[in-house]
């Protein structure tokens, strides 16, 4: 069977919806708010060859489909509806697809379900459905709405949660670790400046993911923080991370190897059992130090973001 038109037009939607936004699990939230769902407008395509120009019959019954699709999701109070056009973050799921018109009497119809947060396809199918009536796309509207709400149904643990208050996070400042052949003696002023920047780069990036709430830890008085050797404290950091108040902790450490070659490495841990819930290391990366800030964020939002580090 051909590839059809249809087929490529929803794999690249789908493509465009799935960015990088990542979701992760919650714990603790006593209830969950509704879940935004969108649900776009369905593309359509007539490649039957038919000599009639059906174009407004069409449309007609392409929204009439549509409503009834998303007056079923909305009667549901687990969801929330989303307009289409409303802004980047208001849904959390996507509903998209397009019908194709094959032939006098058989029509395609491709619909996926897209958790944006993870970047992932929760649900992709293509049906076949026979006549182009009132009543042939009533009955594709029931059985396509049944089971995209059966996906909806099963991801929404998941998509609750995510959407629970974000985790508060005390992020120290980044250490430097030098390997170099001729380290200096205690912390040049040109290294604390880029580490400062390396910590506040990390920090931005954290916060403007949505899913952490960033502790302040200028009121962190205890030895290892103030020396920046908390990478040798064997996990001291979620303690002090706990009487701040935060809900993790995560250290990163800057080893440089040479002037021009140097590695990131973070680790997060649990503040109230110590345990370690993610860490990244880079591998050895070339370039000075007005890199490393780069390095940094890239290497936070590649494993932490993007991995969706658990509770």
């Amino acid at each position: 069977m051909r590839q059809s038109r249809l087929v490529v037009h929803v794999i690249a939607l789908i493509g465009l919806l799935a960015g990088p936004c990542p979701l992760r699990a919650e714990t603790g939230a006593a209830v969950a708010p509704p879940v935004g769902v969108s649900v776009d407008d369905f593309s359509y395509v007539d490649t039957s060859g038919e000599v009639i120009d059906q174009t407004t019959i069409h449309q007609k019954r392409l929204d009439a489909f549509m409503a009834a699709l998303r007056a079923d999701v909305a009667a549901e109070p687990r969801y929330r509806l989303v307009p289409p056009a409303a802004p980047a973050g208001e849904a959390r799921i996507k509903v998209v697809g397009g019908v194709q018109k094959m032939s006098t009497l058989v029509q395609w119809a491709k619909v996926a379900v897209i958790d944006v947060g993870a970047s992932r396809v929760l649900y992709e199918k293509l049906y076949t459905f026979r006549g182009d009536n009132d009543e042939a796309w009533n009955r594709a509207r029931m059985f396509v709405s049944r089971e995209v709400r059966a996906a909806l149904a099963a991801a929404l643990p998941t998509a609750q949660t995510a959407a629970a208050a974000p985790i508060g996070l005390a992020v120290f400042e980044f250490e430097l670790e030098d390997n170099s052949a001729a380290p200096s003696s205690g912390l040049a002023g040109s290294d604390a400046a880029t580490l400062a920047d390396v910590t506040r780069d990390v920090r931005d990036r954290l916060a403007q993911s949505g899913r952490y709430r960033l502790v302040d830890t200028a009121g962190a008085m205890a030895a290892p923080v103030k020396a920046r050797t908390l990478r040798d404290c064997d996990g001291c950091e979620a303690a002090i991370a706990q009487g701040l108040g935060a809900d993790q902790s995560l250290i990163g450490v800057i080893r440089r190897v040479s002037r021009t070659e140097y590695t990131v490495g973070f680790q997060v841990r649990d503040a109230r059992s110590g345990a370690v819930v993610s860490r990244g290391d880079s591998g050895l990366r070339m370039g000075a130090d007005y890199s490393w800030s780069r390095g940094a964020a890239h290497l936070v939002g590649d494993r932490l973001l993007a991995d969706g580090a658990q509770q």
